[in-house]
C-alpha cells in the first residue's frame, strides 16, 4: 500500500501561507493496525469521514504492527496520526521500554478501553494462567501494544515467556490461524470488543473457544508500571461458544500525533470524529465510550494537542485545575 504522508516542510508552508493550503491536496496517513484486529477498519472508516469531509483532504488507513509501530512511524513522519493504547503511548513518552528515545507525543482523542484477551480451546489442558506453562503461546505481533501488556500480564503471574513458554509472535489473524491448525495452544490480544478474528475462530465448526480469567494482574501490573490499567469483564456470549464471563485487564485505546500538526488540522479532525461518531460506531460498538468526559477522566497519559483542546473548549470541556 501507498504510503501517504504530511511531510514537515508541507505543514511549515501552510502555516504560512495559508493561500498554499487552499490550493493543495492534504494527504494524511493514519496508523492502524493489523487487518484481523478492529483498529485498521474502524482506521478505513475514520480515512473514508475525513476524505468525504474535510475540503481538500485524502486520508488512507495503513496496516501496521500497531501501538508501537504507529509511535514510530508517526515519530518519523510516514504516519501524521495512529492508534494506540496508553501504555504504549507512555513508553514513548518516557523513552522506555521498546522505545530508545523520548518520542513528543499528543493527544487527539481517547476513544475506549481495550480489552485483553487470553484465548484458547477446550481440550488444552488450560483452566488458568498458570497453565500456560509449557505451552506454546503467541504474545502478539513485534511492533504492537498487545506485545507489551501480554509480556506485563505473564510478568505479574511469574511466567517467563522466554524460559516458562514457547513463545510466539503472531497477528491476532496469524494466532487464529494457529490455534485453529493446533500449531499453538493460546494467544494473548488486546483490543476492542468484538475482535473480528476470534469471532471467526468462535463460529468455526469443531472448535469450542475458552477465554482464561487474568483480572488479578492488575495490582501488580499497575505497582510496577503506574495507574495504567484496570479490571474489566468480558461476559459470557461476547463471542461465539463463550460460556462464562472472564476477568480482563483493560487499557485505553488513544489517538496520536505530533506536536508539529496544525492547531486547525487537529480541531478540524477531533470535530468531525465526534461529528461523525455514530457512523464509527458501526465499525466498532466500544467507540460509545468516546465521550466528552473520558476525555478528561485520566485515561490519556499524553497532554491533548492544543487543537483538540480547543475544540473540547467550545464543548464546554476542559481539563481539570490541578
Amino acid at each position: 500500500m501507498k504510503k501517504i504522508i504530511i511531510s514537515g516542510l508541507l505543514s511549515l508552508a501552510f502555516a504560512f501561507n495559508p493561500a498554499l493550503a487552499q490550493q493543495n491536496e492534504v494527504r494524511l496517513a493514519i496508523g492502524t493496525g493489523g487487518t484481523g484486529g478492529v483498529w485498521y477498519p474502524l482506521g478505513g472508516a475514520m480515512a473514508n469521514i475525513f476524505s468525504k469531509t474535510l475540503p481538500r483532504v485524502q486520508a488512507t488507513a495503513e496496516v501496521t504492527g500497531g501501538s508501537v509501530d504507529n509511535i514510530k512511524l508517526i515519530s518519523t513522519g510516514q504516519s501524521d496520526i495512529g492508534f494506540s493504547m496508553a501504555d504504549a503511548a507512555w513508553d514513548a513518552n518516557q523513552g522506555q521500554g521498546k522505545f530508545k528515545d523520548k518520542v513528543v507525543l499528543r493527544t487527539l482523542a481517547v476513544f475506549y478501553p481495550q480489552k485483553n484477551h487470553v484465548v484458547t480451546l477446550e481440550g488444552k489442558g488450560i483452566e488458568k494462567m498458570s497453565d500456560l506453562r509449557g505451552k506454546r503461546v503467541s504474545v502478539g505481533s513485534p511492533g504492537s501494544g498487545s506485545e507489551i501488556i501480554a509480556l506485563r500480564i505473564l510478568e505479574a503471574y511469574g511466567i517467563n515467556p522466554d524460559k516458562d513458554i514457547i513463545k510466539e509472535r503472531l497477528s491476532v489473524a496469524e494466532a487464529v490461524n494457529a490455534l485453529k491448525d493446533r500449531k499453538i495452544d493460546a494467544f494473548i490480544h488486546n483490543a476492542a470488543v468484538p475482535i473480528p478474528a476470534v469471532v471467526d475462530l468462535g463460529a468455526t465448526p469443531g472448535i469450542k473457544i475458552k477465554l482464561i480469567d487474568h483480572g488479578d494482574a492488575v495490582e501488580a501490573m499497575n505497582k510496577k508500571y503506574g495507574p495504567l490499567y484496570s479490571k474489566g469483564m468480558l461476559p459470557a456470549k461476547t463471542y461465539p461458544g463463550q460460556d462464562k464471563d472472564a476477568a480482563t485487564v483493560d487499557v485505553w485505546a488513544m489517538l496520536l500525533t505530533n506536536d508539529k500538526l496544525s492547531e486547525q488540522m487537529a480541531y478540524d479532525l477531533v470535530r468531525t470524529l465526534f461529528d461523525k461518531k455514530p457512523d464509527l460506531m458501526l465499525v466498532a460498538k466500544d467507540a460509545s465510550y468516546m465521550t466528552f468526559e473520558n476525555q478528561f477522566a485520566g485515561a490519556s497519559p499524553i497532554s491533548f494537542h492544543p487543537g483538540a483542546l480547543r475544540y473540547f473548549a467550545e464543548k464546554g470541556f476542559k481539563p481539570k485545575s490541578p
